[in-house]
C-alpha cells in the first residue's frame, strides 16, 4: 500500500483523524504473529482494521500468508482492552499515533514492501525531514569513530539536513548528539516501544531528540527491546533517508543491515574509510570495496547526494532540487535563484542580482562546474 490510499484513519492526537477510533488498528498491530506485510495485505483486501476483525475465517484464510495461527491472532485482537491502554498512555505522554494513510506518515516509508501500519511518534516529523541522512555504526566505537560520528552529525545538521539514527550506544548516540549540539533536527528510530527506551541511559538523549525532531517506533509503547526487532528498525532508518552513512562498523555489524536496506531502496550508501588493521572499520572498508561511496567530509557527502526527484524544503524555508545547493555561499545562492528553470538571459540574471557583471559571470562558471546549471543558446538553464 502506498501512503495516501484510503484506509481507516487512526491517530491518538492527530486532529484530522480524531473522529475515528484507533483501537482496531492498534490492536492488530500489537499482535506478535501479525507482521507488517500480512497486515498490509489484509488492509488492502478489507479496507479497514475494523473490517478485518469482523471478517469470517474463510475470508481471512483467502489472503496469501494467512493461516490458522494468524486467524487466531486476529480473533485475539478483537479484545481491545490492551489497545485502549496504549491509547491512554499515548494521550498522557503526548504521543501521536500516525497510520500509514495519514498525511503525517513519512511518504518514503510507504515505499517499503513491509511498511508499518502505524508509527508511534514523540515530537514531530515535518516535511523538511525528507532532506535527511542516516548516520549509523557500531555500538563498540573507537574514539576515532565517535569523533567522526559527532562531526558528521553536527555538520549535516548545520547544513539543514536531518540526522536519523537508532539511539544505540556508540556511533548512533554520537551522531544524535552532534546534530543536537548544532541546533539541528534529529530523528531517533527505536527497536523497542517508546515507554521502553533502550539503552535506558539514553532516556535523556531521547527526550532531547523529541524536542528537536522526533523519536519514533512501530512497536507499542510497552514493547521491550528484542534482538529481532533491531534489524526491523534498521529498515525504517534506511527508508526515512536520502542516504545512509556508515561511520564505523565491524564485518557483522547491524549498521551493514541498514546499508543493505538503503541499497535495496536505491538510496545512496556512504562509508568512512578506516585502518585496514582495525576490526571496527572492517565493515566500512568492505562496503567501499563493494561500491559504497567513500566520503571524508560533510561537503563531499552533500555533493554526492546530487539531484532530488522533487524539490525538498529546507530549514531556511526555501526549496532545493540538488543537495549541492546546501554547499553554496550567499552570492552563489543568489545568482542561482536568479536563473529560471526554463532559462534566463545573462543580462536578466545580472539585473536581478546586486552584483557586478564580472562577479555574476564568475559565479556562473562555478555553478556550471558544479553541474547546477547548463548553457543553452546563450541562456543558462538550471538543472535542479
Amino acid at each position: 500500500m502506498q501512503c495516501g490510499e484510503s484506509r481507516d484513519p487512526v491517530s491518538g492526537t492527530d486532529q484530522s483523524t480524531r473522529l475515528f477510533s484507533p483501537l482496531p488498528l492498534i490492536s492488530l498491530a500489537m499482535q506478535s504473529g501479525l507482521g507488517p506485510c500480512t497486515l498490509s495485505a489484509l488492509l488492502d483486501k478489507f479496507g479497514t482494521a475494523k473490517s478485518i476483525l469482523a471478517a469470517s475465517s474463510s475470508e481471512l484464510l483467502s489472503i496469501h500468508g494467512v493461516g490458522e495461527k494468524t486467524v487466531k491472532q486476529i480473533r485475539e485482537a478483537n479484545d481491545l482492552d490492551r489497545a485502549a491502554e496504549v491509547l491512554r498512555w499515548c494521550e498522557r505522554q503526548k504521543t501521536n499515533i500516525v497510520p500509514q494513510m495519514s498525511a503525517s506518515f513519512p511518504r518514503w516509508l510507504g515505499e517499503l514492501p513491509d511498511a508499518p501500519a502505524l508509527l508511534y511518534v514523540q515530537g514531530a516529523l515535518v516535511p523538511k525531514d525528507r532532506l535527511s541522512v542516516a548516520v549509523v555504526g557500531t555500538r563498540h566505537a573507537t574514539p576515532y569513530g565517535l569523533m567522526q560520528a559527532n562531526r558528521f552529525g553536527y555538520g549535516l545538521a548545520k547544513a539543514g539536513i536531518t540526522v536519523v539514527s537508532g539511539l544505540a550506544r556508540g556511533i548512533d548516540a554520537a551522531a544524535h548528539r552532534g546534530a543536537l549540539d548544532a541546533g539541528g533536527r534529529t530523528v531517533a528510530v527505536l527497536g523497542s516501544g517508546l515507554a521502553k527506551i533502550y539503552p535506558t541511559e539514553h532516556a535523556e538523549l531521547a527526550d532531547e531528540a523529541s524536542r528537536s525532531g522526533a523519536v519514533i517506533s512501530e512497536y507499542a509503547p510497552s514493547c521491550p527491546p528484542r534482538c529481532g526487532q533491531f534489524p526491523q528498525r534498521n529498515r525504517l532508518i534506511a527508508g526515512l533517508t536520502l542516504g545512509t552513512l556508515v561511520v564505523e562498523a565491524p564485518d557483522r555489524s547491524g549498521a551493514l543491515i541498514t546499508a543493505r536496506f538503503a541499497g535495496e531502496l536505491n538510496r545512496d550508501v556512504f562509508a568512512l574509510p578506516g585502518p585496514i588493521n582495525s576490526r571496527a572499520s572492517r565493515g566500512c572498508n568492505q562496503l567501499i570495496r563493494d561500491g559504497a561511496i567513500l566520503v571524508q567530509s560533510i561537503e563531499e557527502l552533500i555533493d554526492e547526494l546530487g539531484p532530488m526527484s522533487e524539490a525538498l524544503p529546507t530549514t531556511t524555508g526555501r526549496s532545493i532540487r540538488n543537495s549541492s545547493e546546501l554547499n553554496l555561499n550567499e552570492i552563489e545562492s543568489c545568482v542561482l535563484n536568479a536563473i529560471e528553470p526554463t532559462g534566463s538571459l545573462i543580462d536578466k540574471v545580472i539585473a536581478n542580482t546586486p552584483y557586478t557583471a564580472q562577479q555574476v559571470l564568475a559565479v556562473i562558471s562555478v555553478l556550471e562546474i558544479r553541474r547546477l546549471i547548463r548553457r543553452l543558446s546563450g541562456q543558462y538553464v538550471s538543472r535542479i
